[in-house]
């Protein structure tokens, strides 16, 4: 299945800094996923978040087509240690995208937790426990 999104034109682009475990997470839950891109619900402002190795898109469900705003230009290797936020730019397509960021990072952090606690294991980190088919005698 093929989904496309439209962007505007740049609205305003700044640049900004995200915790250091919502990016871990984030980086870990699109390590785990098969698919090249991370479908991410936010049900608390109704939005998607779109992961891919360059960038997060977020799309609002009323116009599920077009994205709002984007954070982009991640950069890992600029902080000092891997508690430090992480520097990356967020540029807004539309003007509501503005009144969404004040949300959004908190928002999605707790979007994808959500999501990292339903993920299984991956099948190579699974074990099989031997069955014993004879009890064992109490002594």
């Amino acid at each position: 299945m093929q989904v496309e999104f439209e962007r505007g034109k740049p609205l305003k682009q700044e640049d900004l800094l995200l915790p250091a475990d919502v990016y871990r997470t984030m980086r870990l839950r699109l390590s785990h996923h098969k698919d090249p891109h991370l479908f991410v619900p936010i049900r608390s402002i109704q939005y998607l978040a779109v992961i891919d190795n360059n960038e997060i898109v977020f799309v609002d469900g009323r116009r599920p087509r077009f994205i709002e705003l984007a954070w982009q230009q991640f950069k890992p290797n600029a902080r000092e240690d891997l508690r430090s936020p992480v520097p990356y730019t967020c540029v807004y397509y539309d003007p509501q995208g503005f009144e969404t960021m004040q949300r959004l990072q908190n928002d999605f952090f707790q979007a994808v937790e959500l999501l990292g606690s339903r993920e299984t294991k991956p099948f190579s980190q699974r074990t099989v426990l031997p069955f014993n088919a004879k009890p064992k005698e109490a002594r």
